[in-house]
């Protein structure tokens, strides 16, 4: 079995992502995916992983976790998707000990001793620093910015330093990647990649997001276009999608506010700047796969 974590990160999909995948869930199970309910996991795991620590389950730990996740025989389940956005840790532990996510590698070690014999794979949605710290400190009860931060450096934080950690300690871990701001355009490709489908198979929900962002009338025109033109690949797709937002977009719903003290205009550039050059590298690393427009 293939077990597939997504692991936020926090302040990206707001389980958008999982919501997609389970609206598909009845289609996807014929291919032997099984998506099971937040409710039936998240709070398991969670307790489970804190309960192990460094030390390993017991032998038939496997064996009672799928009896809770699965509604259908093990046997019948050759993809497992689990979405929890706190496996690493909570938001206000998300820089604890001045390192992004430090226990990320020691909970995968976790998640592979509940799964011992199963295949991990990890999917992470990244988001540029700039807007994801502010809204990940929204979510703590840290009474201040340089509290949550803990001595970290905005313009210091790589994710490459985390996709890295986890390569160098899990190598055997196939990580798929994508940036956040990029959803709207690849949402049915992120949908499909983690159920392990034909990359051209319709799904329920694979414009969900273009449609949160894109008025009404473009929505509508942007349809009659794609049936009008059935035969179109995805790469013509992103194209016919990029040029009706160029058009249609909402610039409320796209554009975000930033208020954290020191942070103008040009700071927010610098960190998009060097943003982009990170994704770049971990585009470049073995083993990670990043969805792109």
């Amino acid at each position: 079995m293939q077990v597939i974590l997504h692991t936020g990160v926090h302040c990206t999909d707001d389980d958008k992502l999982l919501k997609g995948l389970l609206r598909n869930a009845d289609a996807f199970r014929a291919d032997g995916v099984a998506i099971p309910g937040p409710s039936r996991y998240r709070k398991l795991l969670s307790q489970l992983i804190n309960t192990l620590g460094d030390n390993a389950p017991a032998p038939d730990a496997r064996e009672i976790l799928l009896d809770a996740l699965l509604s259908v025989d093990a046997d019948q389940v050759d993809r497992l998707i689990l979405s929890h956005e706190n496996l690493f840790t909570v938001p206000k532990q998300a820089l604890a000990g001045g390192r992004l996510y430090r226990k990320a590698e020691q909970r995968i070690w976790n998640m592979k001793d509940l799964f011992v014999g199963d295949g991990i794979e990890l999917h992470m949605g990244l988001r540029n620093p700039a807007t994801f710290l502010p809204a990940v400190y929204a979510r703590t009860p840290h009474a201040s910015f340089d509290a949550f931060m803990c001595g970290v450096d905005p313009m210091h934080l790589r994710w490459s330093d985390l996709i890295t950690r986890i390569r160098t300690e899990h190598p055997d871990v196939a990580l798929t990647i994508w940036c956040n701001e990029d959803t709207p355009l690849i949402w049915g490709q992120i949908m499909r990649e983690m159920a392990g489908i034909e990359l051209n198979r319709k799904i329920i929900g694979s414009f969900d997001l273009l449609q949160e962002i894109m008025d009404p009338e473009g929505m509508k025109r942007f349809r009659a276009y794609l049936k009008d033109h059935p035969h179109i690949n995805e790469m013509q797709k992103r194209r016919v999608m990029v040029a009706f937002l160029d058009k249609y977009a909402m610039d409320e719903e796209i554009e975000e506010e930033l208020d954290l003290p020191g942070w103008d205009e040009a700071y927010v550039d610098m960190l998009t700047e060097l943003y982009e050059e990170d994704v770049y590298d971990i585009s470049r690393m073995s083993g990670v796969t990043v969805i792109a427009p």
